[in-house]
């Protein structure tokens, strides 16, 4: 296989990396078993641990599957898993903040379009609930991050289709594990977590009062103002 030598000092994530490349590549298929410990950690050049620590990594992931008694295996991907699979090309492939934003816009706009048609009132108050909870933590930015993606999710459970839900909870939780510095830091600038919490507000409202172009509007209004606020960090 075309395993490249490890030169990182977080050698089980780069040992993990690799491992889905091949496998997003085709390299690796479902069902397939992997090389032996021993044959990996010669062909890596690193030791034995990394690759069983990696290896543990990504079983815990659903990426692999260890059989005892058998060796690791590519776990199969069934219609279920399909979304999931496509997080595993997210995660690994480089996509630049403009491309990923863009495809945010397309599915959150549509979605909180759909939410004020399709929300019931638990999933409206569940949305005010969160709201709240950002406003309590607004000094706060590293729980102010977290409320604002859990906001996200449930404008995206409030369409009621669970293929979207899915859809946008894998790209947002994607994209806050790789962004989270900068939106941590975005959030702790002057004024912008008053100004996400009203961008929230006024999706919400339209939300509730069932009108879906101003729940489109006011969602597309926002994400244009956190990727331009992301553009912007250092």
């Amino acid at each position: 296989m075309d395993f490249r030598p490890i030169r990182t000092k977080k050698i089980y994530e780069e040992i993990m990396d690799q491992i889905k490349w091949l496998i997003v590549q085709g390299r690796f298929s479902p069902g397939q078993r992997l090389p032996a410990e021993r044959e990996l950690a010669e062909s890596l050049g690193v030791s034995r641990a990394s690759v069983r620590e990696a290896l543990s990594a990504l079983a815990a992931m659903g990426i692999l599957e260890v059989r005892p008694g058998e060796g690791t295996y590519v776990a199969q991907v069934g219609s279920s898993d399909t979304i999931e699979a496509l997080a595993l090309v997210w995660s690994v492939e480089k996509h630049s903040l403009s491309e990923l934003m863009e495809v945010r816009r397309v599915l959150e706009g549509e979605a909180a379009a759909l939410a004020a048609q399709r929300a019931d009132e638990e999933d409206l108050a569940c949305m005010r609930s969160i709201l709240e909870q950002m406003q309590a933590t607004a000094d706060r930015h590293e729980q102010g991050v977290d409320f604002d993606l859990h906001f996200h999710f449930a404008i995206a459970r409030a369409t009621h289709n669970r293929v979207l839900h899915r859809l946008i909870n894998t790209l947002d939780s994607m994209m806050h594990r790789t962004f989270l510095r900068d939106r941590q830091q975005m959030y702790a600038s002057p004024g912008v977590a008053q100004r996400i919490i009203g961008e929230h507000q006024a999706v919400l409202e339209a939300i509730e009062g069932r009108d879906p172009a101003a729940a489109r509007a006011g969602m597309l209004n926002h994400l244009g103002h956190v990727q331009e606020g992301l553009e912007r960090q250092p």
